[in-house]
């Protein structure tokens, strides 16, 4: 695909028909880290819930694939299904394993019957702390190796477009030195477009290639992540105004 995997224009979203994010534009392509950044409550995560079709779209309009996704009235299950099924992977905020189950079992539930996936192999060549933990169940595990299992649940299908919310929320920085550049190698070995919420700015736009800042649930300020962590003024000015 030449064009953008993801475009999202005038994108309005929210809660109870209640907007939270304002006509939101922003566009990843193929082989793209876009950081979208932004103070606790910016509207970061409900952004990347309306691109998921987690949440309606109450006005504007989000392609994928160069085709119009998601419902104005309602968040539709079926919807979220179908852009699963067609190479969209999201990663949320709260990860959502299952505690009972193994790393190999999260695996095996990341596998597309459609697609040819990852072997457990080249996950942990990926992520080599995963190797020795495939038979452990994910409640017992650190929460960095509980993200990067979730990372790794989402690469397994080979997704085109992959969506990650606070990667590093509740780790610790070392950890986080070790995720971020993963999500790199991704885009650039595979070409998957990624989308990455993420708080520490800094190391955020050091792997990404564009970055948008959102400011009460507006796009402030957008550009090039070298520019932008070159006058790191310009992204304070939009997390706490001019």
């Amino acid at each position: 695909m030449t064009g953008p995997l993801l475009e999202v224009a005038g994108l309005a979203a929210g809660y109870d028909g209640v907007p939270v994010v304002h006509g939101v534009d922003l566009v990843v392509a193929p082989g793209e880290v876009v950081a979208l950044l932004g103070a606790n409550g910016a509207g970061k995560t409900t952004t990347l819930m309306a691109v998921s079709c987690l949440l309606p779209h109450l006005a504007g309009e989000v392609r994928y694939l160069g085709r119009p996704v998601g419902d104005r009235r309602r968040a539709r299950p079926r919807a979220a299904a179908r852009l699963a099924r067609s190479g969209l992977a999201h990663v949320p905020e709260d990860r959502a394993l299952f505690y009972d189950l193994t790393v190999a079992e999260h695996l095996r539930l990341g596998r597309r019957r459609d697609q040819p996936a990852m072997d457990d192999d080249e996950v942990v060549d990926r992520f080599p702390a995963l190797g020795p933990l495939l038979g452990r169940r994910a409640g017992l595990l650190s929460g960095g190796e509980q993200q990067m299992l979730a990372v790794a649940r989402a690469l397994v299908g080979r997704p085109r477009l992959l969506l990650v919310d606070e990667l590093s929320l509740g780790l610790a920085p070392i950890v986080v030195q070790q995720l971020l550049p993963a999500l790199r190698s991704i885009a650039d070995d595979a070409g998957t477009g990624v989308l990455l919420v993420e708080q520490h700015v800094a190391l955020a736009l050091s792997v990404a290639d564009r970055a948008y800042v959102l400011q009460r649930g507006r796009v402030a300020t957008s550009g090039p992540a070298a520019e932008l962590a070159a006058r790191p003024e310009i992204v304070e000015a939009g997390y706490f105004g001019d």
